[in-house]
């Protein structure tokens, strides 16, 4: 297994067991304050989330031996007269998590979830209400589209999927043209993640409307070429890939879109998985990338920019970021230290920029947050620089 490789599974690992988790001892009853989780389907009352972070579950199942859920050290079901389950979990980080009810040994979906897609299948996941969640509200501003396109790739013979974000003035200025972000999604996960659980859009909307970040476009996609189940990661190869984004998808969206076609207007990050795909093919294709982000995906090392010819004269942001719980626990410091890897950077001349999430682990609070402190250091040379 190539180092590649090694560390992609040490995301995935760090991913398995970390997600979630808080450090905070359960206490014996919960705060009686629960509230239908944002993320149910219409009409449902259950899930609930309460103050303390804790969901709630209901689940009918009248003919079942046992019922639980996926959440580590969650509380023992209970089955009512009615044949109706009802449980909860230990308090969890604040955001999105990705969960499944067991029915007798069975993991299936919560019929009272929206889907979304990760851990490689559709299935459930349900909302904890955070301090910072009005950056990714819906709130009453300009609004962006998102759009689903779908691009022919020859090198995999296959019809293949992207979304699109244009900011709200897009459509109000057909003159204009607009600087592009690829946004990649982590392992398991695929073009809808960004959009569905990390809301790239919401979070460009609200900060294009408080000033705080230029107006571009961001371009997701399914960031594998071969289907690869748990187990198999060792063998995925980012060659094929690197073809479709670089030698496909980008003429693509030049052509189809109103983007700024030269270097310095275009930007690749990604999350987990997507972070290790950014780093590779980034450093390959500086040429075509100057604004590197990583998002709990490796770091980039002064090695990196000694052995990358023309590093320093064409990279305008190194921007690396990590859940705080990630950190606390070595998890991010397989591959070297991300922070230090920073420094040394700042030290080389190199604007890089490090970001720690309060209080979250390998997750998508992490990730939204990451965004919202990439974005505004993006494509600053397209006007005068903001306080």
């Amino acid at each position: 297994m190539n180092s590649v490789h090694r560390g992609l599974v040490t995301l995935l690992f760090a991913a398995v067991v970390t997600s979630g988790e808080r450090v905070s001892a359960q206490a014996d009853q919960p705060v009686d304050d629960w509230e239908p989780a944002s993320t149910n389907q219409p009409g449902s009352d259950f899930p609930k989330v309460n103050s303390e972070g804790r969901v709630m579950f209901r689940i009918k199942a009248p003919l079942a031996k046992s019922v639980s859920c996926s959440f580590r050290d969650g509380g023992e079901f209970k089955q009512d007269e009615e044949g109706v389950w009802t449980g909860y979990t230990r308090p969890l980080d604040e955001g999105f998590h990705y969960y499944t009810i067991n029915i007798d040994g069975a993991e299936v979906p919560d019929p009272g979830s929206k889907y979304f897609f990760g851990a490689m299948r559709w299935g459930s996941g349900v909302e904890v209400p955070a301090h910072d969640q009005d950056s990714y509200a819906v709130e009453r501003v300009p609004h962006g589209q998102l759009r689903e396109v779908l691009f022919y790739s020859d090198s995999t013979k296959a019809t293949r999927r992207a979304f699109v974000y244009t900011p709200p003035e897009y459509e109000e200025h057909p003159e204009k043209r607009y600087p592009v972000l690829y946004l990649q999604h982590g392992w398991g996960e695929n073009e809808y993640g960004w959009g569905a659980q990390g809301h790239a859009n919401l979070i460009m909307d609200n900060l294009i409307a408080e000033g705080k970040a230029n107006p571009f476009i961001i371009v997701m996609t399914y960031g594998m070429t071969n289907e690869v189940r748990f187990g198999g990661l060792s063998r995925f190869s980012i060659e094929p890939f690197e073809t479709v984004l670089v030698d496909e998808l980008v003429p693509y969206i030049d052509a189809t879109f109103r983007s700024l076609t030269d270097q310095p207007n275009r930007a690749m990050a990604g999350l987990s998985m997507g972070g290790m795909e950014t780093r590779l093919i980034t450093l390959r294709n500086l040429d075509k990338f100057s604004h590197i982000g990583l998002f709990s995906g490796g770091s980039i090392s002064i090695d990196d920019v000694e052995n990358t010819e023309g590093f320093q004269a064409s990279v305008k942001l190194v921007f690396v970021s990590y859940g705080g719980r990630e950190l606390d626990r070595g998890g991010a410091r397989r591959g070297g230290d991300p922070g230090k890897d920073v420094e040394a950077l700042q030290q080389a001349g190199v604007n890089a920029v490090f970001y720690a999430s309060p209080d979250t682990a390998h997750e998508w609070q992490s990730w939204r947050r990451s965004l919202r402190e990439f974005a505004p250091l993006l494509f600053r040379h397209q006007d005068a620089p903001r306080e």
